[in-house]
């Protein structure tokens, strides 16, 4: 078991910033990947980066890409999301999630934390 718990939401002006993090405890191990999604109100839920918890190269949506960084420390078992330029389109609640190398679906899911972007 995988234990997720997300903080760091919040209300935040258009062009502002926040610093999402993830702390991860339990079974994870080094081939675990890491990934922050969002759902906004009425829409499905969309994945927005993602990460290997050992090495390899980071992913981003294309929306995400060039303002959002996702990073990770190991040594504290946590997953950050950095997020600048925020715009009112982000307004969403964002999860992190993780899953096993060999598993294709997240499997564990913290419960998400409210970030809502005004104009």
């Amino acid at each position: 078991q995988v234990q997720l718990v997300e903080s760091g939401g919040g209300l935040v002006q258009a062009g502002g910033s926040l610093r999402l993090s993830c702390a991860a405890s339990g079974s994870i191990d080094s081939t675990y990947r890491m990934g922050w999604f969002r759902q906004a109100p009425g829409k499905e839920r969309e994945i927005v980066a993602a990460i290997w918890w050992i090495g390899g190269s980071p992913y981003y949506t294309d929306s995400a890409k060039g303002r959002f960084t996702i990073s990770r420390d190991n040594a504290k078992d946590a997953v950050y999301l950095q997020m600048n330029s925020l715009e009112p389109k982000d307004t969403a609640v964002y999860y992190c999630a993780a899953r096993p190398a060999d598993v294709n679906e997240y499997r564990y899911w913290g419960q998400g934390t409210q970030v809502t972007v005004s104009s």
